[in-house]
């Protein structure tokens, strides 16, 4: 048996109410004991002082591109999940939007094959809603939940025909499985590459109104009540949705949300390069799809997270080439890299006083959990927590560490991220995925 004794630390499980001083020992993959001293009787374990550190579950991501198979040049599952282990992931939910695209059995299982081969932690696939991705004809779910699919989403598109999303979701309700909508509506952006205001308009960029997410949340909280399916709405990025998901929720429908790091905390501004008034350039690593809203949409993204109306942080990694940043704005690709990045800056919102550190790591663990009930499904019970027999997915992490964010250090192969060169204060320093050590930096290894 491995044996981990993690010593000292300040755990904080949600999933548990736990918030102190205590130790966590790990033996053979599984959560041990959890508890002042615990560590101090164990023999023949590997130890690490974690004093003055946070010792947390692993974080869990509902949103990853992972781009295997179909697009090895911008990413791998090995290199995506490296980073994801660097940024105090255990598991990740990797999106369809492969070629060819995750709406078969055969193309389910090849993922979860390499997966197990090369994977440094969990991956759970996403199977598509339409073949092909297309938006005309509905996978069969029935047969991608038999091959291990946990959600089905179109993502990077939405499913447009309201008939068809209609049918989808009233599919799903056979399989209890969530339909992980893009809301933007593709009549509303077409040709648009940002957010509508005034960065793109002083760019001289086409705009994506905030109107094109709201509509199409608005007409699939509808459909889904419609039905009575789970609806989860990826990647909120405006006041107006927030509104939207509350009041559905009140109403008792099952509609559950997520949001990245990035939309909580910068802005349409980061498009822009200023050299001075007159000289503004464009920056296509803050070009992602919904686009950065602006500051009122990011105060009702944080507090729609603190209160509950969004369940969950998720990533959207979406490591891209240089080939595919390095042009004209409306011809780059959409996306930026987060996996390594999320931590420190989703910290921010806690550094701000607008989210206590206990909230957050609620919404990276048992939050995403519990959004798509991930923790019922066999093999992953006690994903989430770092209850007595739980999965050992531990991170641990010093919230008030200051670094330099560093692109050409990533361990993902996208190195497209507007935070190159910017200061970030909290890092994970080192990450445990089913009992064994899979990240760590230079501090923890000092210890």
């Amino acid at each position: 048996m491995t044996t981990i004794a993690i010593h000292n630390g300040h755990v904080i499980d949600p999933a548990l109410g736990q918030d102190g001083i205590a130790d966590v020992v790990i033996v053979d993959g599984r959560i041990a004991r959890v508890g002042p001293g615990e560590g101090d009787a164990v023999i023949d374990a590997e130890r690490i002082d974690a004093t003055g550190l946070v010792v947390s579950p692993g974080f869990v991501d509902l949103h990853t591109h992972l781009r295997e198979p179909g697009f090895e040049g911008k990413e791998t599952i090995r290199t995506g999940t490296e980073a994801g282990a660097r940024g105090g992931y255990t598991t990740v939910c990797a999106m369809p939007n492969t070629m060819p695209a995750l709406d078969s059995r055969a193309a389910i299982e090849s993922v979860l094959r390499e997966a197990e081969a090369s994977a440094r932690i969990r991956v759970l696939p996403i199977g598509a809603i339409t073949v092909g991705r297309q938006g005309k004809e509905l996978t069969p779910q029935g047969e991608l939940q038999a091959a291990g699919v946990v959600a089905l989403s179109d993502d990077g598109d939405a499913v447009a025909d309201p008939s068809l999303m209609r049918h989808a979701l009233e599919y799903s309700t056979r399989f209890n499985l969530p339909i992980a909508q893009h809301c933007e509506d593709p009549s509303l952006v077409r040709d648009g590459h940002m957010h509508e205001g005034w960065v793109a308009t002083r760019l001289g960029l086409r705009g994506r109104p905030a109107s094109a997410e709201e509509t199409m949340v608005a007409r699939d909280i509808a459909l889904a009540e419609l039905v009575g399916a789970h609806l989860h709405i990826c990647h909120v990025s405006t006041a107006g949705s927030v509104a939207l998901i509350a009041a559905a929720r009140e109403r008792g429908a099952r509609v559950t949300a997520e949001v990245t790091p990035h939309h909580l905390t910068l802005t349409h501004e980061e498009v822009a390069f200023a050299d001075d008034y007159v000289h503004i350039r464009y920056n296509t690593n803050a070009k992602v799809n919904p686009p950065l809203r602006e500051e009122a949409d990011l105060e009702a993204l944080a507090n729609a997270l603190r209160d509950g109306v969004i369940d969950a942080i998720a990533t959207d990694h979406a490591p891209h080439g240089v080939n595919d940043k390095a042009i004209e704005f409306d011809l780059a690709a959409p996306g930026l890299t987060m996996l390594e990045t999320a931590f420190g800056l989703s910290m921010r919102l806690v550094h701000e006083g607008r989210l206590s550190l206990p909230t957050l790591i609620e919404r990276l663990t048992i939050g995403p959990v519990r959004t798509w009930r991930l923790d019922e499904i066999p093999g992953l019970q006690g994903l989430g927590t770092l209850a007595p027999g739980a999965l050992g997915d531990v991170a641990i992490l010093d919230p008030d560490a200051e670094w330099t964010v560093e692109p050409e250090a990533f361990a993902s192969k996208g190195k497209n991220t507007p935070l190159g060169g910017k200061t970030l204060r909290g890092r994970v320093v080192a990450t445990i995925a089913n009992g064994q050590i899979v990240h760590e930096t230079e501090r923890m290894v000092a210890l």
